[in-house]
């Protein structure tokens, strides 16, 4: 008697194993997005607190404002103070500017009660632009020459001494007299040596700096007295040394 044939036993849980394989895999994927989405919070904290410390010190952002921070609040807060700026040079306001001048004119008495310059030779005067310290040519200069008389180099190195580390401008005038000789063609010329000639002396004995010190001539058009005497003549005949306040920055 023939044996009956057994039929095989067919396997139907075959596909457990591609739904295991395809679980991990989308495990794996959550993995991936989960360890790239914790990498994006720490980029964004970092960028945060980059933020937020260039502009909290600065006051760009209010302290208290009705929008949420950009950090955890209760993360601990780190502000870090920006490094005060130097200040090219000490700020010149009204007071300063007259306690300068008062120790200008104690030298200026000094150095005139000497005998080494004529008494007023020399004058200051506060003005919208600064202190103005005046010298007048009969004290410094020859007519017509920008050469120093070497009676005063001494007067002039005390005076730049007690001169702070602050923004000068050095003006020369003369009166409305034409002149026109080999070193010097007109009015021009001469001013702005006689300028150039104080410049340098200021440069030798104070502690104004090269960057902060300008000379300029202005020939008779910015007279102080009138050049119709002789007098007034005599006092546009002169070399300003200005020492310029602080300006209020333009909005």
């Amino acid at each position: 008697m023939s044996r009956k044939k057994r039929h095989e036993h067919v396997n139907h849980e075959r596909w457990l194993v591609s739904y295991a394989d395809f679980i991990t895999l989308l495990f794996a994927f959550f993995v991936v997005l989960f360890a790239s989405s914790q990498a994006d919070k720490k980029k964004q904290s970092a960028v945060a607190a980059a933020m937020q410390s260039a502009f909290t010190p600065l006051g760009s952002f209010e302290s208290h404002t009705s929008t949420p921070p950009i950090t955890d609040s209760s993360a601990p807060q780190t502000v870090t103070t920006p490094a005060a700026l130097a200040m090219p040079f000490p700020p010149l306001g009204s007071t300063h500017l007259e306690e300068i001048q008062q120790r200008i004119n104690r030298l200026l008495h000094t150095q005139t009660t000497g005998g080494s310059i004529p008494p007023g030779s020399v004058t200051t005067r506060i003005s919208a632009e600064g202190l103005v310290v005046s010298l007048n040519e009969i004290g410094f200069f020859a007519s017509g020459s920008a050469d120093v008389h070497p009676v005063a180099l001494e007067m002039l190195a005390a005076l730049a001494a007690a001169l702070p580390d602050a923004t000068v401008r050095v003006e020369g005038h003369t009166d409305n007299v034409p002149i026109h000789t080999s070193q010097y063609a007109t009015n021009w010329e001469l001013s702005t040596a006689r300028a150039s000639s104080i410049a340098r002396i200021l440069l030798d004995h104070s502690s104004v700096r090269p960057e902060n010190l300008s000379a300029a001539g202005y020939a008779e058009f910015h007279p102080v007295a009138s050049n119709e005497t002789e007098d007034g003549r005599s006092k546009n005949r002169r070399v300003d040394i200005i020492l310029l306040r602080d300006r209020a920055p333009s909005q």
